[in-house]
């Protein structure tokens, strides 16, 4: 009976062992190397911007992904207004001069991409990565800037009036050395 007893605790302890281990190895650190999906060979993937996500929720459902790793969307003054990017992978695409207004981007990948002077008014940023991203002028006037990350951003000029942020966000904001003093100019 002894024994038995020895060997269920001895075995708690293994099955203990193995658990942790299983979990340190099935989730390996990726914050640190974002692992992105290969760039879709989808002919016409920069166009499904102009669509976007027929599903539109904010937690990153897609009927299809939105690819628009090194699309060019310079000066678009029409497609992408009021558009929903859920999940968009936008890493090293150009929207500069952009009229991404009313757009809604929840947990959308965009680091390394240029904004320059996009018009983010009313717009739902949620959960976007922009770090890395040129951001110089872009106005983020009545935003929602929910859990948005700006690490290594380029944030000269931008505006930022009316802006929804939560303090926590706010308080990460500033301290990147790029944003000018009327960061909260109105």
């Amino acid at each position: 009976m002894e024994h038995c007893s020895s060997f269920k605790g001895m075995r708690n302890v293994a099955c203990g062992m193995l658990a942790a281990w299983a979990v340190t190895t099935a989730f390996p650190i990726a914050a640190a190397n974002q692992r992105l999906p290969p760039l879709s060979t989808e002919p016409d993937r920069c166009e499904r911007a102009f669509v976007g996500n027929t599903i539109g929720q904010a937690n990153g459902v897609y009927d299809k992904p939105i690819d628009l790793r090194f699309c060019d969307y310079t000066n678009d003054q029409s497609n992408l207004k009021g558009k929903s990017l859920a999940a968009a992978l936008m890493s090293d695409a150009k929207f500069d001069g952009a009229d991404m207004s009313e757009v809604v981007m929840s947990k959308a990948y965009a680091v390394g991409a240029s904004f320059k002077g996009v018009n983010f008014s009313n717009a739902v940023l949620d959960r976007v990565n922009f770090g890395k991203a040129n951001l110089q002028g872009a106005v983020f006037k009545n935003t929602v800037l929910s859990g948005s990350t700006f690490n290594d951003a380029e944030l000269e000029d931008a505006v930022f009036e009316d802006t929804i942020i939560g303090y926590i966000d706010l308080q990460k904001l500033c301290t990147n050395p790029t944003i000018t003093i009327n960061l909260f100019a109105g």
